[in-house]
């Protein structure tokens, strides 16, 4: 099947998205005419380097690149001030200056902190993302957001700096745990029912084969969610108005996250019980249908994902809600569903229907 490619329009900040298979053995080409300077640093973790650090490497060195790797531990844990630090200590002992570039190769962990790293770094170098999980590539990767987390909560030190260009290759996904691969479904039906029904519908009736990493699909499925993020952050860049629909779920994922410290919640598992009682806040305010939040749940579940939980006590979600950066003058902001394809942004709802819906899915 041939190369996709979408753009993500942002004027001077414009950027390529190539979706395919076998593009990182041939990385060093692809960047050839992108990147200027004579070096690139690879920012990876010590899963991923085994797997696929010396494939990249060898690419570039051949296009002619000097490089330099970073080799990080795996975790949502090392999304830290100190590890970005850490990475920013290894490129200055490393030698390098903003002509150089950086290249992050893992999972949004990865891709978040080393684009958090590029734009502080000497006030700003370019980077690129070869992103290695389901979830980063059709989320994390594209956007520009980098973060880092705080014990309070999840991204809450972070900036907006786009990449030069993104190259997705599906054939990554073959090394990827089932958990892992299935928490970036959370992401990808979160695109069908923020945007695109028909899509939504799509991923319905092809689930099977996407689960089982059909190459086909996967790259159909991948360009359908890259250009539906696209057309969104390249009308809403920062997040003003339209880009915060991608929100969806993840006011209470993030609530989860901080209180498994990060660690024993995946994101997309975190994002889909976010869905879930989003879905659930939205039937209760009466504007979601009861049988559109029972589809969407459905089509979760069947993708291996949680849309409920048991771990974590009600009221210790709700009190987590209040430290999450969308909260505005006290009121927690929430996306909510109004039929699957549409969602709207409330934040004007009662904290007592809040309640119910946070207890009806934390059981």
């Amino acid at each position: 099947m041939k190369q996709e490619k979408i753009i993500v329009k942002l004027g001077k900040d414009s950027y390529p998205v190539s979706i395919g298979m076998g593009l990182i053995g041939d990385i060093g080409a692809a960047v050839g005419n992108i990147l200027q300077g004579s070096t690139v640093a690879i920012v990876t973790n010590d899963v991923v380097a085994p797997l696929y650090l010396e494939k990249v490497r060898s690419s570039l060195k051949q296009s002619g690149f000097r490089v330099v790797t970073v080799i990080i531990p795996d975790g949502e844990e090392q999304k830290s001030i100190e590890t970005a630090k850490r990475i920013c200590e290894e490129l200055l002992k490393n030698n390098i200056d903003r002509t150089h570039s950086l290249l992050a190769l893992g999972g949004g962990v990865i891709g978040d902190l080393t684009g958090f790293a590029a734009s502080i770094y000497m006030r700003g170098i370019p980077f690129i993302q070869v992103p290695t999980t389901l979830l980063a590539q059709v989320d994390a990767s594209i956007g520009g957001k980098t973060a880092v987390n705080l014990p309070a909560g999840k991204n809450l030190i972070g900036t907006f700096y786009q990449p030069k260009a993104v190259f997705i290759d599906v054939d990554v996904l073959d090394s990827l745990k089932e958990e892992v691969f299935t928490e970036g479904m959370s992401e990808i039906i979160k695109h069908g029912i923020i945007k695109d029904r028909n899509y939504f519908g799509f991923l319905e009736g092809n689930l099977k084969g996407i689960l089982s990493k059909d190459k086909n699909l996967l790259v159909k499925m991948i360009s359908v969610s890259c250009r539906i993020k696209a057309d969104i952050v390249s009308k809403d860049e920062k997040e003003s108005g339209l880009r915060a629909i991608l929100n969806y779920g993840h006011t209470v994922a993030h609530a989860v996250e901080s209180l498994s410290s990060y660690k024993s919640v995946l994101h997309g598992q975190a994002v889909s019980i976010g869905m879930s009682v989003a879905g659930r806040i939205a039937v209760l305010k009466g504007i979601f249908p009861e049988k559109e939040l029972e589809k969407q749940n459905k089509l979760l579940q069947d993708a291996g994902l949680p849309v409920s939980q048991s771990r974590f006590a009600a009221d210790d979600i709700i009190k987590a809600l209040k430290s999450d950066k969308k909260v505005r003058d006290g009121k927690v902001r929430f996306v909510l569903p109004v039929r699957i394809g549409k969602v709207t942004i409330d934040d004007d709802i009662d904290d007592a229907l809040i309640s119910k819906a946070v207890n009806s899915v934390f059981i």
